[in-house]
């Protein structure tokens, strides 16, 4: 059939979303009282300084001239036991926990009157929506009226942390869309995450936030694991320098950024999570190097002042029960100074599904000991504290380690300077800055850089804008909801594959779309494991998309995940497309008309069939709010894609775990296995091409703790302009114990003319070359080290050596 233009079910949404929520009861009597400038109490607000405590004096913690641990000690020696266990307490947002939108009466009698920690997810449109989400100055009023709640009507005035999730753009109503980050992974572009994370970091400022936990650095090295779609990838190194960019793009707006989740969350055994997340299979060497170097580099480097504990354990110790981990690990060798929050599960956790303790205040103890500050759970915040209270009364808590985990709080939110100026200034900035024309356009960027292609036989791609009849076909042709986020805009304006289409071509082009299947069929998750025959509605709804499919000059076929195959508990057994896509594809390729398959997905796909087949194949994640517009202009030729895997395609789910980096002939061949990956990490096509030369050390031979400089030249030898990911690997010849036998250690995203050429520098320092023994001890072995460079972990080209005096 022939689409339209028309959009009247967006619209009546809109108008839903948009005006209903202030026709409830509780919202109408908002509105009456218009969120404004905080209300300011007699004699506490004076230039430069606030009283706080209400003493009528400056105290040391009031001053801001005064260093932060002279303020933290200050506060703390003031503080009752009461207000000290309350500071490690969440309130969950209005709609999740909280009742209230704005502070009311009750609350002084509620266990926060002597304050909390943080107040997570308040009002950003998620849990029930209001008319205090949006406009974004309704938001920023309400957020410095419950803040003020907490400076005005508490015994010492401390402020709260406003906490958020945010690991692509803010999770916040019409906030700013970007790509999920296993897309972000594909653009191995660190000046574009780092202004991503400037962007979630401004845009939460601006609203009332303080803290957003973002990045996820957990490492997808199993893609049968779910929330692949939120990592950066499988490497720890290219996880590592993103992850980086993140934190210091946040943290540049004096936002906490709190990475996740710490650790070893991403390979829980055979991939499971939901009621599972738990028992990971890593070996020593494996989690120091892998696992946990895309935190350190977040903690010890960046700088990042939260992380969020993973559910999981390790060699059966609870990671929230961990003491080498949170403490030892993290502070005392890393230098962390923030403060840890918990995931969200029930406090007796320990207690009955890792059966480590007897009760819930030991449950709570084990934590609070091992390094836990901050206890966030989806029930109201009084359970855990007086659970903590309780804990504390046995003794199974020392008065010192509630000190210390107070302290480690406290440093967190003189740094964010809330005991200085604790309310936005300006709530009417919001309405010019979230969601600008600005923000969007590097949203645009993204969603562009984000993009792989896969295939291109005899260069199909790109299609000539001469073509007259199109077929677009799949389930997620013209498919909104998934290409969404729980951990992103609420509601963002995006453009689906067919839209993007239809703007760019216009009514030049005859579009005929059919759905063809959906993403799950009826007996899915079974189907995965087994064959059902097709009903008769499958059959028609196939039937219609091949009609369609034998009148047009080319069939874009859009296929992959939906928000229930991809994303948190999600987790596969199977890699294949999911319901009845296979037999789409089949089908439609079978017409004889040319086929383009295009995935919006969360993870990597087994796509034996497909790649054999069909002649082009475009891996575009999920790219956020310009997803169909980044798409057509892929196709058309109107952006050049050079997107690189940031994690490998499998060839079948038998072969996992099939991540890069491996160790020495973890990949060799075999007599009764299928061998190699389908795509490679690193790998990436484009409309033009690429020359690499001259890869030189500056020296020859360094000493530990040297950075040596490396250099090689990139050209485009094309005709058409496009970016090249210069990728620089290292190998040690020999080590105490086996090393990975090609590590990432530099890459660079460089965009070219035709013809032009450019140098590219790397810096290989001591954590590139250096090694974990088998004491877990992080060493430099003297020797000689291997460099190759290329454009993925297969193709190398470029060979050079140095050696660690």
């Amino acid at each position: 059939m022939i689409i339209n233009n028309t959009s009247p079910k967006r619209l009546l949404l809109c108008f839903l979303f948009g005006i209903l929520p202030m026709l409830s009861a509780d919202c109408y009597n908002l509105q009456a009282s218009k969120p404004g400038i905080p209300k300011k109490q007699k004699n506490i607000y004076h230039k430069g300084w606030i009283d706080f405590n209400k003493n009528g004096e400056k105290d040391i913690y009031e001053d801001p001239s005064q260093p932060i641990d002279r303020r933290v000690e200050d506060l703390l020696k003031q503080m009752t036991t009461e207000e000290k266990t309350c500071q490690l307490g969440t309130i969950y947002g209005y709609g999740a926990v909280l009742k209230d939108t704005l502070p009311t009466p009750e609350w002084k009698n509620r266990i926060w009157k002597d304050g909390i920690g943080n107040i997570d997810e308040h009002l950003n449109g998620e849990w029930k929506r209001t008319s205090l989400d949006y406009p974004y100055s309704n938001h920023t009023d309400a957020m410095n009226k419950v803040q003020a709640f907490f400076v005005e009507e508490t015994r010492l005035g401390i402020p709260a942390d406003m906490t958020n999730e945010g690991i692509r753009g803010l999770k916040h109503e019409k906030s700013t869309f970007f790509p999920a980050q296993i897309g972000l992974g594909c653009t191995w572009d660190k000046e574009l995450v780092r202004e991503i994370g400037r962007i979630t970091g401004e845009e939460a400022k601006a609203l009332g936030y303080t803290n957003v936990y973002s990045p996820i650095l957990d490492l997808a090295r199993d893609p049968r694991w779910g929330r692949t779609v939120e990592s950066y990838g499988e490497d720890p190194y290219l996880a590592g320098e993103l992850g980086r960019q993140q934190v210091l793009g946040i943290q540049s707006n004096r936002v906490v950024s709190t990475p996740k989740h710490f650790a070893i969350y991403g390979v829980p055994a055979g991939g499971r999570d939901c009621e599972s997340r738990t028992d990971p299979h890593a070996t020593p060497q494996e989690v120091h190097e892998l696992h946990l170097e895309p935190f350190r580099i977040a903690f010890q480097e960046a700088g990042a002042l939260g992380t969020m504990c993973a559910h999981n354990d390790y060699n059966g110790t609870p990671v929230s029960a961990s003491y080498y981990l949170m403490t030892e690990l993290m502070r005392n060798q890393w230098g962390f100074k923030g403060y840890i929050v918990s995931d969200s599960w029930s406090i007796d956790k320990n207690k009955k599904f890792y059966h480590i303790v007897d009760n819930e205040e030991e449950a709570v103890a084990s934590e609070l000991n091992a390094g836990l500050n901050i206890r966030t759970f989806f029930q109201k915040p009084e359970i855990f504290i007086e659970t903590l209270r309780k804990a504390l009364t046995n003794g199974l808590v020392e008065e010192s380690t509630l000190d210390q985990r107070v302290r480690e709080v406290l440093y967190v939110k003189f740094w964010l300077g809330l005991f200085d100026e604790p309310y936005v200034k300006d709530p009417q900035l919001a309405d010019r800055i979230v969601n600008s024309e600005k923000n969007r356009t590097v949203s645009l960027r993204a969603a562009h850089e984000s993009i792989v292609l896969l295939k291109n036989e005899k260069n199909r791609l790109p299609l000539s804008k001469d073509i007259k009849n199109i077929a677009v076909i799949g389930p997620l042709a013209d498919e909104y909801k998934s290409l969404t986020s729980r951990y992103g805009s609420h509601n963002p304006e995006i453009i689906t594959g067919l839209q993007g289409l239809k703007n760019l071509l216009g009514d030049n082009v005859n579009l005929m779309y059919a759905k063809g299947c959906n993403v799950r069929d009826k007996n899915f998750p079974q189907s995965d494991v087994m064959f059902f025959e097709l009903s008769d509605k499958e059959k028609e709804e196939i039937d219609e998309a091949v009609e369609i499919a034998r009148k047009a000059e080319v069939a874009i076929v859009y296929v992959g995940d939906d928000f229930r195959t991809i994303g948190e508990s999600r987790s596969r057994v199977n890699l294949d497309l999911s319901g009845r896509q296979k037999e789409l594809v089949r089908a439609v390729q079978a017409t004889g008309t040319p086929v383009v398959l295009v995935l919006f997905n969360g993870r990597p796909v087994t796509l034996n069939w497909e790649d054999t087949h069909l002649p082009a194949i475009v891996e575009a994640w999920y790219p956020g709010e310009f997803s169909g517009q980044a798409v057509a202009e892929v196709l058309f030729g109107d952006y050049n894609p050079g997107g690189k895997l940031s994690a490998t395609f499998p060839k079948s789910v038998g072969q996992i775990p099939w991540a890069f980096p491996f160790k020495p002939n973890a990949t060799g061949k075999g007599f009764a296995r299928v061998d190699g990956e389908l795509y490679p990490f690193g790998y990436g096509l484009s409309y033009t091409t690429f020359e690499l030369s001259d890869l030189q050390p500056t020296i020859a031979k360094i000493a530990d703790g040297d950075t040596l400089t490396v250099t090689c030249k990139v050209k485009n030898t094309g005709s058409v302009k496009g970016d090249e990911v210069v990728q620089l690997y290292l190998n040690d010849e020999t080590s105490s114990i086996s090393r990975f036998e090609k590590e990432l250690c530099g890459f660079e995203r460089v965009s070219l003319e035709p013809g032009e050429e450019k140098t590219v520098t790397f810096k290989v320092n001591r954590r590139a070359y250096g090694m974990y023994n088998d004491q877990n001890e992080f060493v430099v072995e003297p020797g000689k080290f291997f460099l190759s460079a290329g454009n993925s972990s297969q193709s190398t080209p470029l060979n050079a050596e140095f050696y660690v005096e």
